[in-house]
């Protein structure tokens, strides 16, 4: 049957629910709604004997069903609608090649206050109405003497005032003021009340300062042309921009942001990490306001109110740019010109949770959607995007020089090796050289910046006596010890006790702590430098809700003296008084089960040195490492970022791994290890039979860690030459095999952890 007519009239839509259920479903819509629904719009529909949301995918249907036996939508939920035509396109795509439930990808896309059907924020403000009479003035003053002073003041005011404050200041009740109301002598309105996240970020740099802007150097002045260039052509392309730490490319962001804006067009400009976005959003609104250009932020850790508002502004074009994490991606953005995608060598960028979709790749295709201009920076680009120079797929513009003359920092390699032996602080996993280091910037009243990618203050608890480790009972590995309040606790599961006095197996009272983390490492330089301001940002203290934010900016104001913390530092921040960055167990990443590891291990200690000497004041930089002769931190010791890649990539084409082949990770887990491990055994089988000319199976095999809430893991490797050309096979074929309902398993295609 062709496909009915589609137009805004049509009495029949296709919708996908928000209910694990995969398929669209035809609807009829009651001439009530018919001119309300598009494409897009989110719907409450029946499903099941249940009320359901969906969300339209097109008007009419290619279904055979008669539209009286057709069940009814009840009602459209938002003014606006949830889905563009050009997202809906991306919904599909993002559906087919990351082997996603449509309903995991609909709730990446629309925010859950969006779904949940939340409204603006209103206050109700009051005004004059018509006067009263002198008769009717005086007869309210004796039967009602507290309305007639809440009109009198009503009536000294210059613009109508919120109700509710008013109302509180006099002491009165509602009622007071619906008597006056209801004889007309005041009249009300309702006024939206926008919940704009960072309104108070303000842009601290030297621009905004001074009121100037500042000068290009000779490098970001030919990075500017080029992109500039690329966006007047106009048309689809991906530009790397490659620069050193502290070459200044978000002003080459800025410039591009600045000259898509000016043409009408919408942007997306993505940071890797929530504590980026205050810093970024405040430069991006410095430089856009005169223009009166709104920008709006959009991550997971805003309020329902504030993303609503965010959401709205773009959907009804009242915003054009955007700037946030990795769900920004998906942000209603109308005429998208402009992509930008900083770091974009973090694997933050991945989402681990179904949908498994990758920031910097979605931001890639969304591009060729929009026939847009994607930036992808880094100072430390991934393999796969340099591949993809090598191929001519993307263009490059780089800067190898620091702005203002910047010398990049002065790196000391210490092996901890010998430390432990002869070092002044033995065993300590804080060194002499950066134990000095330290004490010297305090005393010049310079900031210190201390990395260590593991949080909590030991890694595990151990028996001298009988060698008990406390282990986590769901996960296959040990628990972390947490001295701020005593805890034991598992960081995959979350699993916590306290933590014992005595060994829990042969009750010996002599239990140790072994390893260390950020807890550790604050407490002991905090014995160091006890006049000091030590502040520790980590998973475990950002608990509260723009703490972050907080920290951030006081480290910025100089009220912070040494900052501890994991990988939310680590990236993109700029301090002018960092002089000195520790890394402390600076190759703890290089020794994972993982291809990627020397490519993150040299990414992270590049990342984390050009945090120092920003300023006008030189920079160094601490390595502590027990490898102090691996490749990656000798690469990076030098900042030779040629050599590192060279060597990577020769290393990645004779073993066949990505960027040459696409992988696709399949992971099968359960309780009962046999019956996992038998089920991947069969469907492997199946799978070699039915495609093993078009990819090459490498499993089944444990997984790295074996166990985690209670569920035993195993995994399966496929290799492609490309992913979109192989997963629905993959996807049908899984379909049809039939598995025990206590096994679960899940696809994650290009996956940046495989542990």
């Amino acid at each position: 049957m062709a496909a009915m007519k589609t137009d805004k009239s049509t009495s029949i839509v296709e919708v996908v629910a928000f209910s694990g259920f995969d398929k669209a479903l035809a609807y009829a819509v009651p001439p009530t709604c018919r001119q309300a629904v598009v494409p897009g719009s989110l719907v409450r529909v029946p499903l099941r004997r249940r009320s359901e949301l969906g969300v339209v995918l097109r008007l009419g249907t290619d279904q055979t069903i008669p539209p009286g036996k057709l069940k009814m939508l009840y009602e459209v939920v938002q003014e606006y609608p949830v889905l563009t035509e050009e997202l809906i396109d991306l919904f599909r795509w993002a559906v087919r090649y990351y082997a996603s439930s449509p309903e995991a990808v609909l709730e990446a896309m629309i925010p859950a206050a969006i779904r949940r059907g939340m409204k603006s924020k209103t206050l109700r403000y009051i005004a004059v109405g018509t006067s009263p009479s002198a008769e009717e003035m005086m007869q309210l003053k004796k039967r009602a003497p507290r309305q007639a002073e809440l009109l009198r003041f009503i009536q000294t005011q210059l613009k109508p005032q919120p109700r509710a404050t008013i109302l509180k200041r006099m002491g009165m009740s509602v009622s007071a003021c619906q008597a006056l109301l209801s004889k007309g002598w005041l009249v009300e309105t309702d006024t939206e009340q926008p919940r704009i996240a960072y309104e108070d970020e303000l842009d601290e740099s030297a621009e905004e300062i001074t009121g100037t802007r500042p000068t290009l150097t000779t490098e970001q002045a030919q990075c500017v042309d080029s992109i500039l260039g690329a966006i007047e052509r106009g048309g689809f392309s991906v530009r790397l921009l490659h620069g050193v730490t502290g070459s200044g490319k978000t002003e080459v962001y800025l410039n591009a942001v600045e000259r898509t804006v000016a043409s009408g067009g919408g942007v997306i400009f993505l940071v890797p990490e929530v504590a980026l976005a205050p810093q970024t959003v405040g430069r991006v609104r410095a430089r856009l306001e005169a223009r009166g250009v709104k920008t709006v932020v959009w991550h997971s850790h805003l309020s329902d109110g504030e993303r609503y508002d965010a959401w709205k502004a773009l959907a009804s074009g009242a915003a054009h740019v955007v700037v946030g994490a990795r769900s920004a991606v998906f942000a209603p953005v109308q005429n998208l010109q402009l992509m930008i995608v900083d770091e974009e060598h973090e694997p933050s960028y991945k989402q681990e949770d179904n949908p498994r979709y990758h920031g910097r790749d979605v931001a890639v295709y969304r591009a060729s959607q929009n026939e847009a201009l994607c930036i992808v920076g880094s100072a430390t680009p991934s393999l796969e995007s340099l591949y993809n120079v090598e191929r001519g797929k993307y263009a490059v513009d780089r800067m190898f020089k620091r702005v203002d003359h910047c010398e990049l920092p002065r790196i000391h390699l210490v092996d901890m090796r010998r430390e432990g032996l002869t070092g002044r602080h033995k065993g300590s996993p804080v060194s002499s050289m950066l134990a000095e280091k330290l004490i010297d910037r305090f005393e010049k009243k310079e900031q210190s910046i201390l990395f260590l990618n593991r949080r909590g203050f030991s890694t595990s608890m151990l028996c001298p006596d009988c060698g008990y480790v406390a282990e986590c009972g769901q996960c296959s590995i040990p628990m972390t010890y947490h001295r701020t309040d005593g805890y034991l606790r598992c960081h995959l599961c979350a699993q916590e006790y306290k933590a014992p006095q005595n060994c829990p197996k042969c009750r010996a009272p002599g239990i140790r702590f072994r390893g260390h983390g950020t807890q550790k490492i604050e407490d002991l330089v905090q014995k160091i430098l006890p006049r000091a301001t030590i502040v520790r940002m980590d998973a475990d203290s950002m608990s509260k809700k723009n703490l972050y934010r907080k920290i951030l900016g006081d480290f910025r104001r100089g009220r912070i003296d040494i900052l501890v913390g994991t990988q939310m530092i680590a990236k993109g921040l700029d301090f002018p008084n960092v002089t000195l960055v520790g890394l402390i167990d600076a190759d703890k990443s290089l020794h994972v089960e993982d291809f990627r590891a020397a490519e993150r291990t040299f990414q992270l200690i590049v990342q984390v040195s050009g945090r120092a000497g920003r300023g006008d004041r030189a920079g160094e930089v601490i390595i502590q490492t027990s490898t102090p002769h691996a490749p990656p931190i000798q690469f990076a010791r030098k900042s030779d970022f040629e050599g590192f890649q060279l060597e990577e990539l020769e290393q990645r084409r004779e073993f066949n791994y990505p960027p040459f082949r696409h992988l696709i990770r399949h992971l099968f887990r359960g309780r009962n290890p046999e019956k996992v491990n038998f089920y991947i055994e069969q469907w492997a089988k199946v799978l070699e039979q039915a495609m093993g000319d078009s990819i090459e199976i490498r499993g089944p095999a444990v997984a790295p860690i074996e166990k985690i809430r209670d569920e035993y893991r195993f995994q399966l490797w496929y290799f492609a030459p490309s992913a979109s050309q192989v997963i629905q096979r993959i996807v049908s074929l899984r379909e049809d095999f039939k598995m025990d309902r206590d096994v679960f398993d899940q696809i994650d295609v290009d996956p940046m952890q495989l542990s």
